[in-house]
């Protein structure tokens, strides 16, 4: 039965992921490949499409080439219709809004006008750097009850994590929340935002139009400084005693840094979370997560391979050893060769004897052979390889060492440039 509110879905798609180093060099964060076939972004699109939320703006930024190439106008979340369905939204200039946004709360101001013009009673707006699968009908359904200006879906996160993100204090009994702090260094609880909220959109606009009355336009490109959601929308909703939570329980994971987006990978190998049922079971015929990639061959596993504990995706071709790894489509691990608790993105080849521990390789990269990438032991900090570089054989990549396209090194830990073997 159709909904009789007008709901509009936004997908803020513009993110640059500068703490993910050279992964987001070349490509919008939400374009980043998870879990070898599937793409960040594919996470609120399908949350979207099986909430039967059928109108879905992104909004694009930074870097959207990558990503426009994957949203194939909708098609793969069957998004594209005549009426409704998926419209991308990037910036531009020649009206009122014009330009680039320096934070969210920012970008939804410089679309208001088409906002009011599309006149939902409500917006529900999501990032796509998270891992985590709601049914956006639930939230929907509270924010409703409650007479809501906004809801966020919250969930607990650990406590030394907390300054990450923002913040809220939940009145257990009624719902609402009744403080904010956003990522501050002194976090006064562990209960975060997860990047879903749901605004009555009256409320929203409304507000933001309040705050550019009290906001300068410190850069003199006629936008005020509204920054981040967190920042001043969501403190002013929550002053005016409308702002409540609805608790997310299940699987959820911010994978906008280089360790958490690690971790995220070796959560799909978890036993527990990625059982048929689970919330990592991404082929779950009740939620699949839908996607726009490429077909490829099945994956090869030669009479040589060894593969204990390990997702290998389509087109691939392993001769080597493969333990707790994420493979993406298209790599080769050559005889002799190891890839042990590592993710390699598309197309990577990890030459004979080379061995490769905790370490994330970026599209197209090559380890020589005998070079040895990153070190064992859960206190080794991870090595990151960015797009199509090369690393020459028989060469060292250290623990924490970030490696550019032009083959340079960058600590993850101090910034600190290093030097090495690796070159494009």
């Amino acid at each position: 039965m159709p909904s009789r509110f007008r709901t509009l879905a936004v997908v803020l798609a513009g993110g640059k992921g500068s703490r993910l180093g050279p992964l987001t060099q070349h490509r919008a964060k939400p374009a980043l490949p998870y879990a070898g076939v599937y793409r960040l972004i594919d996470f609120p699109l399908t949350n979207c499409v099986h909430s039967h939320l059928r109108d879905v703006w992104v909004i694009e930024q930074f870097q959207p080439h990558a990503l426009n190439e994957h949203l194939l106008n909708g098609r793969p979340w069957d998004l594209d219709r005549n009426s409704g369905g998926l419209r991308v939204m990037p910036p531009f200039t020649g009206g009122h809004g014009e330009g680039f946004a320096s934070g969210n709360a920012e970008v939804l101001w410089r679309h208001r006008a088409l906002l009011r013009e599309f006149a939902a009673d409500e917006i529900v707006v999501t990032s796509a750097d998270h891992v985590e699968r709601v049914d956006l009908r639930d939230v929907l359904d509270a924010h409703r009850e409650a007479r809501a200006e906004v809801t966020l879906v919250t969930t607990e996160v650990p406590a030394d994590e907390a300054s990450r993100f923002g913040l809220a204090r939940v009145d257990d009994a009624t719902g609402r929340v009744v403080d904010w702090r956003y990522k501050s260094d002194d976090p006064f609880g562990t209960t975060a935002a997860t990047e879903i909220f749901a605004y009555d959109a009256r409320a929203l606009l409304d507000t933001l139009d309040q705050l550019t009355h009290n906001r300068p336009d410190e850069d003199g490109d006629g936008a005020p400084e509204l920054d981040d959601f967190g920042h001043h929308l969501l403190p002013a909703l929550v002053t005016r005693g409308r702002a409540f939570s609805w608790r997310h329980t299940g699987y959820w994971r911010d994978v906008g840094t280089v360790p958490s987006y690690w971790q995220g990978h070796m959560d799909l190998l978890d036993p527990e979370l990625a059982a048929p049922g689970g919330p990592l079971a991404l082929d779950d015929p009740r939620w699949p997560l839908r996607t726009g990639a490429q077909l490829h061959m099945p994956a090869r596993h030669t009479r040589s391979a060894r593969v204990d504990d390990a997702l290998v995706s389509p087109g691939c071709h392993v001769a080597g050893l493969v333990e707790r790894s994420v493979l993406g489509p298209g790599v080769v691990v050559e005889e002799g060769a190891e890839v042990r608790d590592s993710v390699l993105l598309h197309a990577g080849v990890v030459r004979r004897g080379a061995r490769v521990t905790r370490a994330v390789l970026d599209t197209h990269v090559e380890v020589g052979e005998g070079a040895r990438v990153g070190a064992a032991g859960d206190d080794a900090e991870l090595v990151v390889v960015g797009r199509r570089a090369r690393v020459d054989a028989g060469a060292e990549v250290a623990p924490g060492t970030q490696v550019d396209a032009d083959g340079a090194g960058v600590d993850l830990g101090t910034g600190a440039r290093r030097g090495g073997p690796a070159r494009a």
